[in-house]
């Protein structure tokens, strides 16, 4: 059995799989998930999992460097945006890099999602609460 906190098989398969600068997209439930990433789709109900809840898993095993948020979400959604900076600023911390934090429109977003490596979809409700992960190294 796998002593790692990642449980989920298809994300930890994902980050076992992710090279330096390879890109993983943690989207809300209504984000367009294009034809070409994998899809994990981890969505249950309306807030289940949570963006917070999958983030924290991922960052258990995933060395990142930057990550990519659409600019809207500090006007729409900002109290949702602050917890991502806090979860990132504490991962980055844990790593002892740090994370270089970019934003992009919510079209362009959408443009970029369709390179990446797989795109998880959440059960997150809240608008604009997308991000995309961008793979550092462990060493």
């Amino acid at each position: 059995m796998k002593r790692g906190k990642l449980l989920n098989a298809p994300l930890s398969a994902l980050v076992a799989r992710m090279g330096h600068t390879d890109e993983i997209v943690v989207c809300d439930a209504g984000l367009p998930i294009p034809a070409g990433p994998e899809r994990i789709d981890l969505a249950l109900t309306p807030g289940t999992p949570s963006l917070e809840t999958v983030l924290g898993a991922l960052l258990t095993d995933l060395v990142v460097e930057r990550v990519l948020l659409a600019s809207e979400l500090k006007s729409v959604s900002p109290l949702a945006h602050q917890a991502l900076l806090d979860q990132l600023e504490a991962h980055a911390r844990d790593q002892g890099k740090p994370i270089t934090i970019d934003y992009l429109s919510h079209e362009t977003f959408k443009i970029r999602s369709q390179s990446s490596k797989a795109i998880v979809r959440t059960g997150e409700v809240t608008p604009y609460a997308n991000l995309i992960l961008c793979a550092g190294v462990a060493f």
